[in-house]
């Protein structure tokens, strides 16, 4: 398959290399369009007010790749009209360091909103995240995105079921039909990890930002929310604290009916 490949954690990621040497491994062809910045919680944002640049660049990937400096639906969107040679057969988006899992996330994701960019143009699009306790998260926070030797070798294994789970999704998902697979790999993440498919978590996340400070400004404060949801069906966040990787269909055409 031809694929385009973006995230919101930057170019830099390791979550987006190893994701690319797994799908290249898998005999896929790859374009890397991936922003310069961190650009997590911008969910669908385009650039709107102001000049974006895309530049060439090679980061060993294997792959044409190009740097922008803008959000992953500005990624997306510049790639498929300017920067690609040809139309790909989908958008894959990820692999984001840490969950997307439940309402309140998946509307402010950046790794979703590049893969919602790409079916906006039409094209199949599957968000990849990888759930990761909070003291992981921030160690690789710390090491500026690198990840220690285990969480390396988790991650490794959440690329090999991503290589495997992604065209299959990909095939099965029609044309312009408005869908983003949204799939979820939980910590840890073996070979043998089962699929569950699931519906999002209903969380509720009031107070992201702290009290203003003296200067009048609030600083984002991360929190994971209350989950209100009903015991069934199976939802994203308990699949995940259960083992499994979560699969949800996002399908944006449903909206609006009952």
């Amino acid at each position: 398959m031809k694929l385009l490949l973006t995230n919101d954690d930057s170019i830099e990621s390791v979550f987006l290399h190893e994701l690319v040497h797994a799908l290249r491994n898998a005999g896929h062809t790859l374009y890397v369009v991936a922003p310069k910045t961190e650009q997590s919680w911008i969910g669908a944002a385009k650039s709107r007010h102001r000049p974006v640049h895309s530049t060439p660049a090679d980061r060993g990937l294997g792959c044409p790749t190009w740097i922008v400096d803008g959000t992953p639906s500005d990624c997306v969107n510049i790639a498929l009209a300017h920067l690609l040679p040809e139309r790909p057969d989908a958008v894959v988006s990820g692999i984001n360091i840490g969950l997307n899992a439940s309402l309140g996330f998946i509307l402010a994701s950046g790794t979703i909103g590049g893969a919602w960019e790409g079916a906006v143009h039409g094209l199949p699009a599957v968000a990849l995240s990888q759930d990761l306790p909070l003291e992981q998260f921030e160690i690789v926070r710390q090491n500026r995105g690198q990840p220690d030797a285990k969480i390396l070798a988790i991650l490794r294994a959440s690329c090999e079921h991503a290589a495997k789970l992604a065209p299959k999704f990909i095939h099965a998902t029609a044309a312009r039909g408005f869908v983003v697979h949204n799939i979820n790999f939980p910590y840890p993440c073996r070979p043998d990890t089962d699929v569950r498919r699931t519906i999002p978590a209903r969380v509720v996340i009031p107070g992201l930002f702290s009290p203003q400070a003296d200067d009048g400004t609030h600083r984002f404060i991360f929190k994971f929310g209350e989950d209100i949801s009903p015991p069934q069906p199976l939802t994203d966040r308990a699949a995940l604290a259960a083992g499994y990787i979560s699969h949800t269909v996002l399908d944006y055409s449903r909206l609006g009916m009952e």
